[in-house]
């Protein structure tokens, strides 16, 4: 298929395509198929990054998390030494947090459309973009532009605009236009779309089973005005899409139209490139998750994924393995020498279209002092406390409850609820609890604040001998109501449940305690999400319920604004937060 880098989303002179076209005839065999990998850095010294570029010719890098300064410093010495300038790719989903662990935190794209104001999305491409820009980036994986039709899906719970189609095309037209004008080039994902299965790819299969109508309405619409637009890249997802596979091809086998878009031509070619038009760059998500591994040999899913209209492939396993087994593939003819000049046309396209060949390798970063002048800017602080003040959203008050005070409410118990515990944030001691920083701002306000401590924190605090008996006991541990309606004026249960593992609230074994709030007849009772928007589900009989969508302190101050009554809740759920269900609503 031929490229016409001078038609959108490239728009190149003819002087940028024949550096294009010298570029790749200069190419070796073995820096034709390092163009195709995107890395994933596991040091930042220079002589790693310089093995790296020496030994697999890498075409860019999407790196672990670090401090401006010291990605700076890492995204300096890959451009200084690469022999053709680098995709340096960050993950801006929620701000310049994403290109820095110091930059600035505007909101995940739940939180900032549920301002219900188009130019916070554009604010966040903006300062995404300032920066990202300043230590070096020029690439970013976003906008996420999935519908979250399926409240159940643990993937894009907070991470994506709703549910509705026009706000979603808004949104992210408002956050492509923010972030290119610093000069990067989003990718949108997760073609050709999460949001409707319920699973997740990195653990296992989770097709989009919607008919090509449906698709066409909705994803379809989205993307097509992105391309529109002159989008420049997508990211595909290891998601089937079973309708279009059998559109194109309807003698395809159960196996064949359930295979992830990342390895499926009728999706990638068929689909994406005729039928839709779209130009751009394909980078797949990363090749580390079970819906893509779990098809096929690796040494034959490298190959495939570029045979089957990738341009890019995101991570390494084994750098020595992956090249090797890439290589083999165009040397075997899997990968046809007509599509493997295709992929490299259009990334070195992008390279092309960033301007990054007319820089010498020493200019392509600003000056340092310049760069860090650029990250946690007061005036981008400010945005991130407009969005938090104008996203919190009221959706459930059947008690009108508000406003609170000390005077009607002064004994106060906050209550912490969970999703899974463990992993890996326990092993660093990641176990911050909201309810501390909720009891220091109450308790300034003149509130008297206790919070619970459950059964499983009392008991694991004992000797061994005697958890045992306290365990067996667990269930005989209960109270009058008398200790709650004597005690407490008000309860706030605050849930942080992280949304992109499990989603659900897990209920502690002692029924009966203030964990699960059973008592909202009780005592008010006050239910605050902190993360993901669909809790109502699991606490249908709470009357008063809010969704903050972080638990980031400038959040839970507003949150304390509005329940004193000297803000209001003007924030509105871009999903269904009832879940589909009647008893969530009564």
């Amino acid at each position: 298929m031929r490229v016409d880098l001078t038609a959108k989303p490239y728009n190149l002179s003819a002087e940028d395509i024949k550096w294009v076209e010298q570029t790749i005839a200069g190419m070796t065999e073995e820096e034709k198929i390092g163009q195709l990998f995107i890395n994933m850095g596991a040091e930042r010294t220079e002589e790693y990054l310089t093995g790296v570029l020496n030994t697999y010719h890498i075409g860019g890098v999407r790196y672990n998390p670090g401090k401006a300064d010291e990605v700076y410093e890492q995204n300096k010495i890959l451009q200084e030494n690469s022999k053709i300038p680098m995709l340096i790719a960050a993950n801006t989903e929620m701000g310049g947090n994403g290109a820095a662990t110091d930059g600035t935190y505007i909101g995940n794209e739940i939180k900032v459309a549920a301002t219900n104001d188009p130019k916070y999305a554009y604010e966040l491409g903006r300062v995404s973009g300032v920066e990202a820009v300043a230590i070096g980036c020029n690439w970013s994986f976003a906008p996420i532009v999935d519908l979250l039709r399926n409240w159940r899906n643990p993937i894009i719970s907070t991470r994506t605009w709703g549910e509705d189609v026009d706000q979603t095309i808004e949104l992210s037209l408002e956050y492509m236009r923010g972030i290119q004008e610093s000069g990067i080039a989003p990718a949108a994902k997760h073609f050709p779309g999460d949001g409707i299965d319920e699973r997740d790819q990195h653990l296992s299969a989770a097709p989009n089973h919607y008919s090509t109508e449906e698709w066409d309405e909705t994803f379809g619409r989205v993307y097509g005005s992105l391309f529109e637009a002159g989008l420049p890249s997508i990211m595909a997802g290891h998601i089937a899409l079973p309708s279009y596979v059998r559109k194109f091809n309807p003698d395809a086998t159960l196996q064949e139209a359930n295979m992830p878009a990342t390895l499926s031509k009728e999706i990638l070619t068929d689909l994406l490139r005729e039928q839709m038009g779209f130009n751009g760059v394909v980078v797949t998500d990363a090749s580390h998750m079970v819906a893509m591994t779990s098809v096929m040999k690796r040494k034959d899913m490298l190959p495939q994924a570029i045979a089957a209209g990738s341009d890019l492939f995101l991570f390494f396993n084994d750098p020595d393995e992956d090249f090797q087994w890439m290589l083999e593939g165009y040397k075997n003819g899997v990968i046809t020498e007509e599509r493997l000049t295709e992929a490299l046309t259009r990334i070195l396209g992008m390279k092309a279209m960033l301007g990054l060949h007319k820089k010498a390798k020493t200019e392509i970063l600003p000056a340092k002092e310049e760069a860090m002048a650029k990250i946690g800017l007061p005036e981008n602080l400010a945005i991130a406390e407009e969005v938090a003040d104008k996203a919190i959203t009221l959706v459930k008050n059947n008690e009108n409850i508000f406003p609170i005070s000390p005077e009607t409410k002064k004994r106060v118990l906050l209550v912490d609820v969970a999703g899974t515990k463990g992993g890996f944030g326990a092993m660093i001691g990641n176990n911050e609890k909201p309810s501390a920083k909720m009891k220091e701002i109450l308790e300034a306000e003149g509130f008297e604040v206790s919070i619970w401590e459950s059964a499983e924190e009392r008991i694991s605090g004992l000797p061994l001998e005697e958890r045992q008996k306290e365990l067996r006991n667990v269930y005989a541990q209960k109270r009058p109501i008398a200790d709650l309606t004597d005690n407490y004026d008000l309860i706030i249960n605050l849930a942080v449940v992280n949304p992109n593992t499990d989603q659900r609230i897990q209920w502690p074994a002692s029924k009966g305690t203030p964990d699960i709030p059973f008592y909202v007849h009780e005592v008010p009772t006050i239910f605050v999400s902190l993360q993901a928007p669909f809790h109502l589900a699991d606490v249908p009989q709470v009357q008063t319920y809010i969704n903050a969508y972080d638990a980031k302190e400038i959040t839970m101050k507003a949150l304390v604004e509005k329940f004193l009554g000297r803000s209001e809740f003007v924030g509105v759920s871009p999903v269904d937060a009832f879940c589909g269900f009647e008893d969530t609503k009564f």
